[in-house]
Order: C-alpha cells, then structure tokens, then sequence
C-alpha cells in the first residue's frame, strides 16, 4: 500500500465532493475530539461514508483509549479504517487488533522535540498490532496532537520509516509548497495534510490541493522510480 494521500478534517458534504472529485480516496474524520469541537456532526460523516466506493475510504481520527469503544464507533460510523492519535496501551491495541481484524489500524507516532528514541520503541512494541503507523506533529503550546498546522524534525519521521517493518504515513503542517520536499526527505508510503489544505475561510481550496497533489505525485515518483 504506497502513495497514498489522505484529507483529513472534512466538514461537510460538499467538501467531501471537492476532495473526492480531486482524485483523493481517503477521508479523514475527526470526531468526538477531546475539546468537544469536532468539524462535523457525526451523522453527516456517516452519510458520506456510506456513499464512498470500494476504492475509497472513510478514516475514523480517534483520541479513544479503549478498545471496545473504538471497535463500537468504527461500526456505527461504516470506516474501514482508523486512526489512533490517543496514548492507548499496547494491551488495548492488541486487544483491537484481535476484535477487529477486518479494520485498518494507524497507530500515530507524536513527534516533540525530544522524543526520537521514545516512538522508535513505541514502533518495536506495537507493529505487530497495527497496519500502518502516522507521524504528526506535538504543539507545546496548546498540547494538540494533530491538526496544528506546525511541521515536524523530519529526520525523526525518516528513521521511524527506517524502523517500522510497517509502512508509514506522513503527516504534520504539510502543504503544496513542502510536500515534494517532504516526501523526498522522509520516503512515506502515504501522506496526509489538513490545515495546509485550507483557505482563509477555513474550508479545502481546490487550487491547493490540485497543487498539493501534483506535488505529491510528482516526490512519489521519484522515490520509486
């Protein structure tokens, strides 16, 4: 599973359509978030899940730390697959695992200024349990992890690519004008941008992410050719 893009932090129907009309397959939905503020209701989410095709998918972005309630609100929502960006225990990982062999599990790997060696064993102790893992960026200041728009030491994201004996996401401030660079740099599987998505209103710009893609694809190329 190589060269895939996803758009996380869809709002709505209509964004969806922008995104998926872009040539995007993958979707991310952060819900039921820690500061009660997520970007969609969760009926809508469903709507547009259960309209996606085979090739698509709907990815659940989770701060959940229990297993059962994970595998629950995956059901409700219909997605294939989730992300995991809450510090949940190795026993319940495993746990989901188990429960869920049919869902597509994305463990993040948070990166702060001095916490390399800490995800590298983090990627030891729970691949086994996971399909693919996803850096993304920690904001000291508000203590986000995700969605803060900042960019990350992407040396740490190449050596937890080096690491994993799974394929890895890459995610953390990406935007049209880092990507190719990015990609080029770390070598992911997979790429995800949010904010770096967004216009001054706050919704997708479909001239970013035309450019984002192209970008994208461009840097895959590359690192496989």
């Amino acid at each position: 599973m190589k060269n895939i893009i996803q758009v996380a932090g869809i709002i709505d129907t209509k964004e969806a359509q922008l995104v998926l009309d872009s040539g995007i397959d993958w979707l991310g939905f952060p819900l039921r978030l820690p500061s009660g503020k997520d970007d969609i209701t969760e009926s809508e989410a469903i709507n547009i899940i259960k309209q996606l095709t085979p090739n698509q998918a709907g990815v659940l972005i989770s701060y959940m730390l229990e297993a059962d309630e994970v595998s629950t609100f995956c059901s409700q929502l219909g997605v294939k697959a989730v992300q995991l960006h809450g510090d949940i225990t190795t026993k319940e990982l495993a746990k989901l695992r188990a429960m869920r062999p049919d869902l597509f599990i994305l463990k993040s790997l948070v990166v702060k200024e001095d916490n390399a060696e800490e995800l590298l064993s983090l990627v030891d102790e729970v691949a086994e349990y996971v399909d693919m893992f996803i850096t993304d960026t920690f904001d000291p200041r508000t203590g986000a992890k995700g969605a803060t728009g900042l960019t990350h030491n992407w040396e740490v994201s190449a050596e937890l690519v080096r690491r994993s004996p799974k394929p890895l996401m890459m995610a953390g401030g990406l935007n049209p004008d880092n990507v190719a660079e990015a990609i080029r740099q770390v070598r992911p599987a997979a790429i995800d941008a949010h904010t770096g998505l967004e216009g001054a209103d706050g919704r997708k710009d479909p001239a970013k992410i035309a450019k984002f893609i192209a970008e994208a694809e461009k840097a895959f190329a590359e690192i496989t050719a």
